[in-house]
């Protein structure tokens, strides 16, 4: 697998057709890394885990985690634009769907949580 296409890296997700910036911050940054170490989504109420793959016109990736803490996937794609940001598609499985664009960031100082367990949900309650 070849990250060398200029998408690899970490993107703040910046604008959505789907979710003002407010929402799509309500976790802290809303963040997509691909083709790094450990592979990360942060968006809305998702904290996902990313599988990039390498395509004729950017990166496609599947995503497995959790909205709060109800499991959750979904797909996207995404290519380097022009202009340097990020732009694509996520979908989500039975879900939305929305266009993304990106501009390139640092890695947080912080890493993004795992995403909860479903079993943490009623741990919680108790």
């Amino acid at each position: 697998m070849s990250f060398d296409e200029g998408w690899a890296g970490w993107w703040r997700i910046v604008d959505s057709d789907m979710w003002d910036r407010e929402a799509l911050e309500l976790l802290g940054p809303a963040l997509l890394s691909l083709g790094t170490e450990d592979d990360r989504l942060r968006m809305i109420a998702i904290l996902a885990r990313v599988q990039p793959r390498p395509t004729k016109r950017g990166v496609s990736f599947t995503w497995e985690g959790a909205d709060e803490f109800d499991p959750i996937s979904g797909t996207g794609t995404a290519s380097v634009a022009k202009d340097g940001r990020l732009k694509g598609r996520i979908r989500i499985k039975d879900g939305d769907e929305t266009t993304f664009v990106a501009v390139r960031t640092e890695e947080p100082d912080e890493p993004i949580a795992d995403p909860p367990s479903y079993r943490d949900k009623w741990r919680r309650r108790w």
